[in-house]
């Protein structure tokens, strides 16, 4: 295996997700995209809401405006919904609140339940492993019981100080994430 890899030898596809696709998980997209720049175990980043209330829509000025404070000005974004087929292609899908991760965790029980059906578990075995992001709160350790860790609360209906506190969680987030893939597959090659 190679140190390029994950444990199942592919690289890494991550989908951040909260309600809107406007604040918290394009601003974790946007982040994570800096974190793992050029890393080898990431491929494919993306997000998306639960909800399709701003589809085709730019994130949020405040989230755009706190990410180029911090040196991020490349990115483009439009608001999608998340989609059945996320949980085929990515293999996770972090979830920024309880309830998102409560509605996450249903669809993948129905994605899980209809790939059974269809292929039986070699299919069912690559649906999207779902987590709260902030379970990854800890240094690179991962929290032990699945939506235990940090909530990133909704900065949408307060000022610039929430999209702060919503940046700086994401990037330890994401800095953590990272270190955890990286324990995860050095154990896999020791």
């Amino acid at each position: 295996m190679s140190a390029n890899t994950t444990p199942t030898g592919q690289q890494v596809n991550v989908l951040f997700v909260c309600l809107g696709n406007i604040c918290r998980s394009p601003m974790a997209e946007g982040v994570f995209r800096h974190v793992a720049a050029s890393h080898p175990l990431i491929n494919k980043i993306d997000s998306a809401g639960t909800g399709a209330y701003h589809a085709g829509e730019s994130p949020d000025h405040r989230t755009m405006t706190t990410l180029r404070a911090h040196g991020i000005t490349r990115y483009v974004h439009a608001a999608r919904k998340v989609t059945k087929e996320d949980f085929l292609t990515f293999d996770y899908v972090l979830a920024m609140d309880k309830y998102n991760l409560r509605d996450l965790q249903e669809t993948r029980e129905a994605v899980l339940a209809a790939a059974t059906k269809k292929s039986g578990a070699a299919r069912a075995a690559k649906v999207a492993e779902v987590r709260l992001f902030g379970d990854f709160g800890a240094g690179g350790a991962l929290h032990e019981r699945v939506g235990g860790g940090e909530v990133v609360q909704d900065p949408y209906y307060g000022g610039v100080n929430g999209f702060k506190e919503v940046y700086e969680q994401v990037t330890r987030f994401s800095r953590n994430f990272v270190e955890y893939l990286e324990k995860e597959t050095q154990g896999v090659e020791e």
